[in-house]
């Protein structure tokens, strides 16, 4: 990995390329920028094709519902560690009743069969995804202080500071799982569940 301000003469990447190893270029941010890699693919593209084929196979499946439910987890987990630290019954209360809903949507996502495919039950995925992903912020936005409440999440643009603070803290996420991706030779731009637009690094966001 080549960061800026450094220099790298065309002979040592001639040895790189020669022993196939890729040249990662990124910014001072750690934020992947390019690369440089053998013309013989090779490998590359056996990974990419087996990255389409998960999202027609059982496998993919199995993983992408491993990454929600672990997903699920932490949210939970948090919820409970900020009731032991509230005394309001009220919001107490309201705790327990987001971590019940989801419970059940991770009810949901374990009842899909795990002979189905990713590209058969996407919406289904999606959708129980998203239901606890917004009960949960909008729980998180009666429990934090009155002045950073929020009603929902807010993306482009970020409607208040709570939001702008997620916006940033999920971009340096992001960077951080691209140059995973990158280094472990997968394909950021070829996701499971996220489908494959132009420019959009849909792997990213199924391990984010």
């Amino acid at each position: 990995m080549i960061t800026i301000h450094a220099a790298l003469t065309t002979d040592a990447i001639e040895l790189a390329l020669e022993y196939n190893i890729d040249i990662i270029f990124l910014k001072n941010t750690g934020q992947p920028m390019g690369r440089v890699w053998h013309s013989k693919l090779g490998s590359i593209s056996t990974i990419r094709r087996k990255q389409l084929f998960l999202q027609d196979s059982p496998l993919g499946l199995q993983l992408v519902k491993e990454w929600i439910l672990e997903k699920m987890d932490n949210q939970i987990r948090l919820l409970k560690k900020l009731e032991v630290n509230r005394r309001d019954d009220e919001k107490r209360a309201i705790i327990r009743d987001t971590i019940e809903k989801i419970e059940k949507q991770k009810a949901n996502i374990m009842s899909i069969n795990n002979k189905e495919t990713v590209n058969n039950v996407r919406n289904m995925l999606l959708g129980y995804e998203g239901t606890a992903g917004r009960v949960y912020f909008e729980t998180l936005g009666k429990l934090i202080p009155e002045k950073y409440a929020f009603e929902a999440r807010s993306r482009n643009p970020a409607k208040d500071p709570f939001n702008c603070m997620l916006n940033y803290s999920y971009g340096i996420l992001y960077s951080s799982v691209e140059k995973a991706c990158i280094i472990a030779g997968l394909d950021p731009y070829i996701g499971i569940m996220h489908t494959d637009n132009y420019n959009k690094k849909a792997l990213v966001y199924d391990y984010g």
